[in-house]
This record gives structure tokens, sequence and C-alpha cells, in this order.
């Protein structure tokens, strides 16, 4: 990722050819991503409407009304309005599942709540973006058929990799596709905008303080609120994590398809800190784990 975004500003003259491939690249993360979705977890629908329920109001009510709020006071650039509303519209991180892993959080619960904001994303993300955008600056019909596209076909197409059994063959080289493809679409959406983070720096800076309010500010107030509540450690992680990240590869994508370059600066820019900020949450658990351990 940081290899991309480093690439896009030295050399951005491929960033207008590999534009066509970002929606194809997004498909085959969330392909990817979802083959490890196990259909024992649905035999009993009573326990998921928690972990469902959670990842919604998490990832909408929680980060996309933070997001929301923060843009309505900040911003005033219609394109980079537009790019926070589709980053407020869009379901959590395809990599919320692995990171609670990797923090020693519930997986199952990251799994369910990230799988239930999905399947809610086919009918809440045209809604918000018709609601809050206008069916005059985006096409609603255009957008239904891109999350069919991104969500729905690629959860299909993963079970049937499953029930085929290429799944397991495609195991060993899902992490190089994975991040080959988000390199696609941080290299392009960086080069296509190698002129605003260069020479127009206090553009970026509104951006970049929301992208930080709404990952270390909004990820300390879930985790206090959470143990004023007396939530189970491990589920609070999932909360957090549900409650701080966005597929931000999926609002950029979005953003170059629907409206311009501009608008996809605001997922770039939180892509950026995304990243540094699960470096902290990881420096945090291993502080606790050496503090737990003396």
């Amino acid at each position: 990722m940081v290899f991309a975004l480093v690439l896009g500003l030295l050399w951005p003259r491929a960033a207008r050819w590999t534009e066509g491939f970002t929606l194809p690249a997004l498909a085959l993360v969330m392909t990817l991503s979802t083959m490890s979705v196990s259909g024992s977890i649905f035999r009993t629908p009573r326990v998921l409407i928690g972990p469902i329920l959670a990842g919604i109001a998490m990832n909408y009510l929680c980060l996309g009304g933070f997001l929301l709020g923060l843009t309505a006071l900040f911003i005033r650039d219609e394109a980079i309005w537009s790019g926070f509303v589709l980053l407020a519209a869009v379901p959590p991180a395809v990599a919320v599942v692995p990171f609670t892993l990797f923090l020693n959080g519930n997986n199952t619960f990251s799994l369910v709540g990230t799988l239930g904001a999905y399947l809610a994303a086919l009918v809440i993300t045209p809604l918000m973006g018709v609601g809050l955008l206008g069916s005059s600056y985006i096409n609603p019909m255009r957008l239904v058929m891109i999350m069919l596209e991104l969500i729905l076909l690629p959860l299909i197409l993963s079970r049937i990799l499953v029930w085929i059994r290429l799944a397991i063959r495609l195991e060993p080289i899902k992490g190089a596709l994975t991040n080959w493809s988000f390199f696609i679409l941080t290299y392009t959406i960086v080069g296509l905008n190698r002129e605003i983070f260069l020479r127009q720096p206090l553009f970026v800076l509104p951006v970049a303080l929301i992208a930080v309010a709404s990952t270390f500010l909004l990820g300390w107030g879930i985790e206090r609120v959470g143990r004023a509540f007396h939530v189970e450690p491990k589920i609070r992680v999932s909360i957090v994590l549900l409650g701080t990240l966005k597929n931000y590869g999926l609002a950029g994508g979005l953003a170059l398809a629907l409206f311009s370059k501009t608008t996809a600066v605001p997922a770039t820019v939180s892509t950026v800190f995304s990243i540094v900020y699960i470096i902290w949450l990881e420096y945090e658990k291993r502080r606790g784990d050496r503090n737990s351990s003396e």
C-alpha cells in the first residue's frame, strides 16, 4: 500500500490506464475475502441477529454519522463532500475480520457483523447516495448495478468457488491477489490526484483531520463506552473495528466510477491513516499484553 502511494506520486503516468481495472480489482477482493465465510454459521439464525445489528449500527449509525457530521462542519468543496458521503455509505473494510483475529477479538462476531453490513449495503448505500447527493448528481440505477457487481455477485461467486473446491486451490495465492488488487486501486487514485497531494496540501488537510478523528478519536470513544457498559473485551475489539474502518477501496472505486478523481481523495487519505491506526492498535495490544504478564 505504501509502495503504491509513493509510486503514484513519483510516476503517475499509468494511472489513467489502470483506472479501468479498479472495479474488477474490487470485485476480486470481495470474492476472495468472502471465500472464508463458512455456511455453518447460518445454521443458528437467532445467534446471528446481535452481531448483524451491531455491524450495521457501528458502521452506518456510528461511523457513517460521525463522518457526515464532521464533513458538514469542515468541508465546503463539493467533490470532497461527495467523497465523504460515499465513504459514509459503504460497508466496513474487508480487513475487519483478519484484523480481529490479529488483535485477539471475537472473529465470529466480526465476520457476521461485516457480512450483515455488506448485505445491508445493497439497500443502504444507494439510498444514502441518492438521498444525500441527489439523483441529478448520481445515477441511482448505475449505483445499484455497481453495488450488485461489487457485493452480491462476489458473494455468489465465492460460494460457487467453495462448492467446486476451487477456493482451496486459490488459498495460497489469495494474499498476493488481494495485495495487488489494492495496489492497483491505491496507485490509480494517488496517481490521478498527484497534483492535489503535492501542490495543494492545505486542500487535503481537513480531509486528513477527519480521517484521524474517525479512527483514533472515534475508536477511543467506542472503547471507553464499551468498558463503561462492561462489554466483553473480545467483542469490544470487534465493535471498535466495525465502528472505525470503512471499505475505502469500494468508496474510492465508486468515486472514480460515478464522479471524478477528486471525489476519491477522502478514500485515499483515509486509507493511509487507517494503516497507521491499525499499527497503533497493534502497539496498544502488545503493551497491554506486556503489562498483564508483569
